[in-house]
């Protein structure tokens, strides 16, 4: 009798795990943690999707800007969330590729600390220059920079205008120093006052200040032109090598996210971003979105740390 009734027991007690266990994902609030401030890129397109994913999966998408260390403090925040399904990190090639290599102890290790869940795409960057910066095409710039008896500063709110900047520099020659700010917002700032007069800046950020004739665009990031601003040389137009970086985004999880969370999680992320009205939105902020299966991006991931390793050491940027 007495085993029957601790047996009757132990089941009346498991019951609200079981049911806990039945619960269909996501039911509660899921948030995107992001490596950058409000008000920057990510930021716009965490926002951006998150909507259309409020709207598939029934919950709240909480956004969490988490800025500072190169996107390591909000990689390393995801790194120690449960492996629930309700914190992911809206990621960047800063906190997944380049704050590892940038140092001697890297804060994580990007391929066992993270489950990857799916690409996200491209975004767009054009090298901008304050009014008062003496140059009005690229090659003005780096003639300027050749005779200036000083270094010519740039502002950095990311990785990879710190990089795509210090290898520009490397390849012709000239002297650029990076004043580094945790977020890009931070870095317009001060870039629109004249404190600093160059920069390397997402479309987010500079698309409305060139329009408005308070920056001057010498050229895209990129080896082609871009839409937005279809006057704007590219960069290999400029003269310049193509860069072996590029700025992307990816969507990972803690590590041990279980396989049917992150196969929801991917199929809903695919879902929003192939959505007409979502695509529209991200162009306009010079962002190509592009999904991806879980397995293509852990590839990629592993990939981009040795390219961004190369990159680094090429661009003179030694590990701290």
């Amino acid at each position: 009798m007495l085993k029957k009734i601790a047996a009757a027991l132990a089941a009346v007690l498991l019951m609200p795990c079981v049911a806990a266990q039945a619960q269909p994902y996501p039911s509660k609030p899921i948030r995107f943690v992001l490596p950058f401030g409000a008000g920057s890129a990510t930021d716009a397109l965490a926002r951006i999707v998150g909507q259309e994913l409020e709207q598939m999966l029934g919950q709240p998408i909480i956004v969490v800007p988490k800025p500072g260390a190169d996107g390591a403090l909000a990689a390393g925040e995801v790194k120690r969330a449960a492996p629930d399904g309700y914190t992911f990190l809206f990621g960047t090639n800063s906190p997944l590729a380049v704050a590892p290599n940038l140092q001697k102890v890297p804060p994580y290790d990007v391929m066992a600390d993270f489950t990857p869940v799916t690409y996200l795409g491209d975004n767009t960057f054009f090298i901008v220059a304050h009014p008062s910066l003496p140059a009005s095409t690229l090659g003005e710039l780096i003639a300027f920079a050749r005779t200036s008896p000083k270094p010519v500063n740039y502002a950095s709110g990311n990785t990879y205008a710190l990089v795509s900047m210090a290898m520009l520099a490397a390849n012709n020659r000239i002297t650029l120093e990076a004043i580094r700010y945790k977020s890009e917002p931070d870095a317009m700032t001060d870039l629109l006052s004249g404190r600093v007069p160059l920069m390397n800046s997402t479309s987010t950020s500079a698309l409305a200040h060139i329009k408005a004739g308070k920056l001057r665009a010498l050229s895209t990031g990129f080896d082609e032109r871009s839409p937005l601003l279809p006057e704007v040389p590219s960069l290999v137009e400029a003269g310049q090598r193509k860069l072996p970086i590029s700025p992307w985004f990816a969507l990972v999880g803690p590590a041990g996210l279980p396989s049917e969370i992150v196969a929801a999680m991917n199929k809903a992320m695919a879902a929003a971003l192939a959505k007409p009205s979502v695509k529209e939105q991200m162009q306009r902020h010079g962002f190509a979105p592009k999904s991806s299966s879980p397995e293509a991006l852990a590839a990629y991931m592993k990939d981009q740390l040795a390219v961004w390793k190369v990159a680094l050491r090429d661009a003179g940027l030694e590990p701290q």
